[in-house]
């Protein structure tokens, strides 16, 4: 075996995991204790966002088999019954991978004016899911305070996922 090739081999695979580890970690700070009242409740949904970004910008690193496993951790660590966050975002891959071409090249403000119109759906969602799946109405004012905080927070966290792109990951090839 070439060592040469092994090493190129092992860069390859190590850039191509770093989205989901990315969107992983955002799981882990998304869930951690903040002390400020109500925040669990109103946090933006920063698993939503990396794949937004990854799906659009990256869609061969965030493959539907890992948005699942984003999702299921993220329940598994919310207390949101299993299979709730998965079900959610494996729908925004499937809307992102069919929408991609319109978002693709275009500017900062389209790129942001598509993740508006995800937002709301996939809170709308989540609530509808939560709401049937618990057998009582979930207060829509906390969903609303999380889309609103997900949109708001979303220009951040793409600067930042961006220059991470650039620096570990690269551009597709």
């Amino acid at each position: 075996m070439n060592l040469a090739g092994g090493t190129a081999r092992l860069d390859r695979w190590a850039r191509n995991i770093v989205p989901v580890v990315i969107t992983l970690f955002l799981v882990f700070i998304g869930v951690a204790p903040i002390p400020v009242p109500y925040y669990a409740v109103v946090a933006p949904s920063l698993p939503l966002m990396a794949v937004y970004y990854w799906v659009v910008l990256r869609p061969d690193l965030m493959p539907r088999t890992a948005v699942f496993a984003i999702g299921v951790v993220h329940d598994a660590l919310t207390g949101v019954p299993l299979g709730v966050s998965a079900l959610v975002l494996l729908l925004a891959h499937a809307i992102l991978s069919s929408q991609r071409r319109f978002l693709v090249g275009k500017s900062f403000w389209v790129f942001w004016l598509g993740f508006v119109m995800l937002a709301p759906a996939a809170g709308a969602l989540t609530w509808l899911l939560m709401t049937l799946l618990r057998g009582a109405l979930v207060a829509p004012d906390a969903t609303l305070f999380n889309v609103l905080m997900t949109i708001a927070v979303f220009p951040l966290l793409a600067w930042l996922l961006f220059h991470m792109q650039r620096a570990l990951v690269g551009q597709e090839s």
